[in-house]
C-alpha cells in the first residue's frame, strides 16, 4: 500500500511557543489511523497544517502525493473535513446548507446526503439553530463523507453523539475503509480510538510517544492473571513460573488441595502457557488488556486531561 499521507519534521510555532516539536508520521492508503492525546497535545493544530488551513513552521507535508500549501482546492475537494469547532450558519436547513457545501467541495451522488443523514437519524429539513449539539454534528460528519472524499481528516468526530449514534459512525468508517479511504481521525477518548484505528500515534506536548498497531500498543499493558492449580504447593509453582517472560507474581495461597495465584504479565503469553501446560489446571483467567492502561503508562502525568472512557456516564480523568 502506498502512502497517502506523509509528515517529515512538521513544527508549529504560535509567537515564541512552539505546539509541534518535529513531529513525523505516514498513513497507508486505506487505513484508519487514530491520534490520541490530552487537550492541548497538539492534535487539532496537526490536522490544521495538513489542510493547510495554518501553515507549518518548518517541515514537510504530502497528502495524496501533493503539498497541500500549493496544490489548493482541487486537492481540498478530494479530502473531507470534519473540524473540532463546528460552526455552522444558523438562518439554514441543513439541506440547503449542505446543498452550499456540495457546491464547494465537488460532485455528491445522487441521494448521498439522504442516506447518511438516515443513518444518522437526522432531520435536514430543520434550521440550524435548532439542532442540539448532537445534530450539528451529525450534520458536520454528513458534510465531510457525502462527496465520497479519498481522504477523511475528523477532529473528535463522536463528540456529542450519543452511543446509538457512534455504534453506527464505527459501521461507516469499516465501509469506507472497504472502499479505500483513508481516514485520520484525532480524538482524547481512548475507547474510540481502539474501537475504530488500526494504528495510533500517542501525541504528547507536541511530540509523538509513539506510533503503534492497537495489538501492538495492548501487548505494552499488563494482563491481570489468576491460576488455580491442583498437586502443586505453592512454593512448588513459584518455581515453576519464575522464569517465565514478563509474569510477575503478586499472591500464591493454598485452599485445601488447590494452589491459586494472582499475577501480572506484559508481552507475548505463549512462554505462560507452555509453563502452565504440565499442570493439573482447575482455573484459569487471563483479562485482556485494553488500550487505556498502555496509553496511561505512556503518559504517566499527562494523564490528568485524558479520558478513559466513552459513552453516557463515562468516567474521565481531569
Amino acid at each position: 500500500m502506498s502512502q497517502v499521507i506523509e509528515v517529515d519534521g512538521l513544527r508549529k510555532s504560535f509567537g515564541r511557543r512552539e505546539v509541534l516539536h518535529g513531529i513525523g508520521f505516514g498513513v497507508e492508503r486505506g487505513e484508519v489511523f487514530g491520534v490520541i492525546g490530552p487537550n492541548g497535545a497538539g492534535k487539532t493544530t496537526t490536522m490544521r497544517c495538513l489542510l493547510d488551513i495554518i501553515r507549518p513552521t518548518s517541515g514537510s507535508i504530502r497528502i495524496l502525493g501533493q503539498d497541500p500549501g500549493v496544490a489548493g482546492p482541487k486537492l481540498r475537494r478530494r479530502i473531507g473535513y470534519l473540524p473540532g469547532e463546528l460552526f455552522l450558519e444558523q438562518r439554514i436547513t441543513g439541506r440547503r446548507l449542505l446543498a452550499h457545501y456540495a457546491a464547494i467541495s465537488g460532485t455528491v451522488r445522487p441521494g448521498r446526503a439522504d442516506e447518511l443523514a438516515e443513518r444518522f437519524n437526522l432531520d435536514l429539513d430543520r434550521h440550524t439553530r435548532k439542532l442540539s449539539k448532537g445534530n450539528k454534528q451529525k450534520l458536520g460528519l454528513v458534510q465531510a463523507f457525502m462527496h465520497d472524499p479519498e481522504v477523511l481528516i475528523l477532529d473528535e468526530p463522536t463528540s456529542g453523539l450519543d452511543p446509538l449514534i457512534q455504534q453506527e459512525f464505527r459501521s461507516l468508517l469499516s465501509e469506507v475503509q472497504r472502499n479505500g479511504q483513508t481516514v485520520f481521525l484525532s480524538s482524547h477518548v481512548l475507547s474510540e480510538v481502539q474501537q475504530a484505528a488500526d494504528r495510533v500515534a500517542i501525541l504528547r506536548d507536541g511530540d509523538i510517544v509513539r506510533i503503534a498497531s492497537v495489538a501492538n500498543l495492548r501487548e505494552g499493558a499488563h494482563r491481570q492473571i489468576r491460576i488455580s492449580v491442583t498437586g502443586v504447593s505453592p512454593a512448588e509453582l513459584e518455581v515453576l513460573l519464575r522464569d517465565v517472560p514478563g509474569l510477575q507474581t503478586n499472591h500464591v495461597h493454598a485452599t485445601g488441595t488447590l494452589t491459586d495465584v494472582s499475577a501480572t504479565h506484559e508481552g507475548a503469553i505463549q512462554p505462560l502457557i507452555r509453563a502452565l501446560a504440565p499442570l493439573q489446571l482447575a482455573d484459569l483467567v487471563i483479562e485482556e488488556p485494553d488500550l487505556e492502561e498502555s496509553v496511561l503508562t505512556l503518559y504517566g502525568s499527562a494523564t490528568k486531561h485524558l479520558a478513559v472512557d466513552s459513552g453516557a456516564g463515562g468516567r474521565t480523568q481531569r
